[in-house]
């Protein structure tokens, strides 16, 4: 069993690649959150590793936006840093002695957390050298008791990639030990989905092929790869966001209820849910994938002119369970879009009553949408009369806003991931065979974009992407909301 971590037991964790934007824009933010909110025991330590030449001091300096908060110095007197190359063994026999020298302060074994921020290019050779050095067990006294591996996305390139990936981690590491992590399944909007769905007796009864037309997962953001052309280059819009962000909302939508609402009994239904998505084959890739590239995107820092990276993605896939069989899943995503937007639509069946056909029914009726975010919440399009003498109908919406009706929303998404790590509940983290069926899906489309006759199609910036991605859906009769 892990060590539970409370707010009175001592901990360490080691951020490899912290001086990188996940480590700035997110690590050390949502701890210096918990810290004011007094989540965090007194006695706790941060080590950056990286390969820069930093003192503490000059380590603490990199956080700008957080200094200027009042209670910034008493939290950087926790942080630390230690200079290391992921390849050299040097810089981890010298992390050794730091942690021992913790150890020896507090009289006891710290709990060590093993934070991989980095490229995953560098994921095999660190692992590596977490084994050799035997930093991956702890002080000794109980490795799979003290120590936690956690290790951001994407994991792996592909199958092939993923399961030596995977194979490797658990020759190190137990599975209670590994936090594999896709901060959106601690998104607050995709948390609720299991207690709006299974707390609510009115939508149980209609969350299924009888009722649902189909449903849209939209992932949309208006910004490009920002100078990461790079990065980007040797990951693409697939393995980014597909693989990870937007098959976990497909398993919250198509997931059975749960036995219970405990970890593996959460994890089993949305294991089986990712399971049960059917495969599109790499023969049918070209009529039922789109692939995307916004203009300019070649122009960007360190990418081939010649690049055949997608930047918008769009396809259509069935989840084979009784549940939704034959009820069509539409997803798109894409950067450089209209708006910044992440929804889940189920488009109910319009079932507008014979007795109003002469009125006109509006083309689409019911839809529940799920925002992911911004503006996190619930909308439910109804039918209505419109106000008058003369008998019309038209679509309302009634709204949900966290904000409007909860304030702000209270715990950043890797705040409550830091929380869980600490806790040791792994509830809202991936499991291995999750990423095993995930991982056969995209692997099937992107041994499918092998074929180089399959084209890419541009798409202007600031647009929903290109009119193929529209026509994937027109053709069948259907529209994107």
């Amino acid at each position: 069993m892990l060590q539970f971590i409370t707010p009175k037991t001592p901990f360490v964790m080691v951020i490899f690649g912290a001086t990188g934007d996940l480590s700035k824009n997110k690590l050390l933010p949502a701890m210096f959150s918990l810290y004011k909110q007094n989540l965090l025991p007194d006695d706790f330590y941060i080590i950056g590793f990286a390969r820069r030449e930093f003192s503490d001091e000059a380590f603490r300096s990199l956080f700008t936006k957080l200094s200027k908060d009042d209670k910034w110095e008493s939290f950087a007197a926790h942080l630390r840093y230690q200079q290391g190359n992921f390849e050299q063994v040097e810089g981890y026999d010298k992390l050794i002695q730091v942690l021992n020298g913790l150890d020896k302060k507090i009289g006891a074994c710290i709990t060590r957390l093993f934070y991989l921020a980095t490229p995953p290019v560098h994921y095999e050779i660190i692992l590596h050298f977490l084994l050799v050095t035997k930093l991956s067990e702890g002080c000794g006294q109980g490795s799979s008791k003290w120590t936690r591996l956690v290790i951001e996305k994407p994991f792996g390139k592909d199958l092939e990639t993923a399961r030596s990936l995977d194979a490797k981690l658990s020759t190190i590491f137990e599975e209670k030990q590994i936090f594999r992590v896709d901060h959106y399944l601690a998104k607050e909007t995709v948390q609720n989905m299991i207690a709006f769905r299974f707390a609510n007796g009115i939508f149980e009864p209609i969350w299924n092929k009888e009722f649902i037309d189909h449903v849209q997962i939209t992932w949309a953001e208006t910004k490009g790869v920002e100078g990461r052309g790079e990065f980007w280059e040797g990951v693409g819009l697939m393995r980014d966001v597909v693989q990870n962000h937007l098959m976990q909302l497909t398993a919250a939508v198509a997931m059975e209820q749960p036995k219970s609402f405990t970890k593996e009994d959460v994890r089993d239904a949305r294991a089986n849910a990712i399971k049960a998505i059917e495969c599109i084959t790499p023969n049918e890739v070209r009529n039922r994938v789109i692939r995307g590239q916004y203009i300019g995107y070649k122009n960007e820092p360190k990418v081939a002119e010649n690049s055949l990276i997608e930047t918008f993605i769009a396809f259509q896939f069935f989840v084979n369970t009784p549940r939704f069989k034959d009820v069509p899943f539409y997803v798109r995503a894409g950067k450089k879009m209209e708006k910044d937007t992440v929804e889940i639509s189920l488009v109910f069946k319009q079932t507008c009553h014979i007795l109003f056909k002469e009125y006109g029914c509006p083309e689409i009726g019911n839809v529940l949408t799920i925002r992911i975010q911004p503006n996190e919440g619930i909308t439910l399009r109804v039918i209505a009369k419109k106000p008058g003498t003369k008998v019309a109908l038209s679509p309302i919406e009634m709204n949900f806003s966290y904000k409007n009706e909860f304030g702000e929303i209270v715990v950043d998404a890797y705040e409550k991931l830091l929380l869980d790590i600490l806790t040791g509940d792994q509830m809202l983290f991936n499991r291995s065979d999750e990423l095993d069926s995930s991982w056969q899906f995209i692997t099937n489309i992107l041994e499918g974009w092998k074929d180089h006759s399959i084209p890419i199609f541009t798409y202007e910036s600031g647009t929903w992407g290109p009119e193929q991605g529209m026509k994937l859906i027109s053709k069948e009769g259907r529209n994107w909301l």
